[in-house]
């Protein structure tokens, strides 16, 4: 073979320029992005060695704890402020009823002592008009006597010493046991005890407690026995007010001078002398 004969080479064939340009380019911008990024890693890579303080986020935050705490503080304060309104209108709202209560205490109590009163004047009123009744009777009682005999006129003058207490025995002394210890009970009209009597219904109890049984009404016991004067008495006799078959207050002689009975709701049951109001006249019934 010639020495200048064709041998086919290795190499590629050449580019063209424009895929070569093209190349070219391409490499140098990747070449560009990577200076750059070297460029800018470094900056960026370096250690931290202390702590960077944000005062913008760190002071907002600060403010609205703040806030917030002033907040929950003024609504407890509110709560509590409340809450003393609250007592303090319950504490005056019970002042108030107890102070009505009170005075509502007191307007009854002031009520029942007028009346009270108004009753005790009635009862005195009552028995004095009573006592004015009972000297008018005895005097109609006794004005036919004053044209009698003398004789008549000592007999129904009263006693200068009527008998004594201490005469009585057997059942006029139980009569008078019994009498005596009503002295203090009440009166009430209808009354047959145990602790309160009217007139009759007291003379009745008393004879009972003996076995003899009076009749209810004062104006039947002024007739259930033996008519006697006033200064023949003896203690258990019945003494009356008014006309016999008429009469309308009865009482128990006791004694010395005086009687036990059922006077009205004013006085009660009392022991009194026959001077305070002189009967009309007296029965024996023992």
């Amino acid at each position: 073979m010639s020495h200048t004969a064709h041998i086919p080479s290795h190499r590629k064939p050449r580019q063209r320029a424009s895929k070569s340009a093209l190349r070219a380019g391409v490499a140098g911008g990747v070449l560009s992005t990577i200076a750059v990024a070297g460029a800018a890693g470094p900056a960026q890579a370096e250690p931290v060695t202390q702590t960077i303080e944000m005062p913008t986020i760190t002071s907002g935050l600060s403010t609205a704890v703040a806030a917030s705490a002033q907040a929950t503080q003024q609504v407890a304060l509110d709560l509590e402020t409340q809450a003393r309104e609250d007592a303090a209108a319950e504490s005056a709202a019970k002042k108030a009823k107890k102070a009505k209560a009170e005075a509502v205490r007191k307007a009854e109590a002031e009520k029942k002592a007028e009346a009270a009163a108004k009753a005790r004047a009635e009862a005195e009123a009552e028995e004095r008009a009573e006592r004015a009744s009972r000297t008018a009777e005895r005097t109609t009682l006794s004005a036919p006597s004053s044209s009698s005999s003398d004789n008549s006129a000592s007999t129904s003058a009263p006693s200068s010493a009527p008998s004594s207490s201490s005469n009585a025995t057997g059942s006029a002394a139980s009569i008078v046991a019994f009498a005596k210890a009503q002295v203090g009970d009440a009166y009430v009209s209808g009354g047959t005890g145990p602790n309160a009597w009217d007139c009759s219904g007291l003379v009745q109890a008393a004879y009972r407690t003996v076995g003899i049984d009076l009749p209810r009404v004062s104006q039947s016991q002024s007739t259930a026995g033996t008519q006697v004067s006033l200064d023949n008495l003896q203690p258990g006799d019945i003494l009356y007010w008014g006309g016999a078959g008429s009469a309308y207050h009865v009482a128990i002689y006791v004694g010395d001078g005086q009687f036990v009975g059922a006077q009205n709701s004013s006085t009660g049951t009392v022991q009194r002398s026959m001077d305070y109001d002189r009967p009309s006249g007296a029965v024996r019934v023992l």
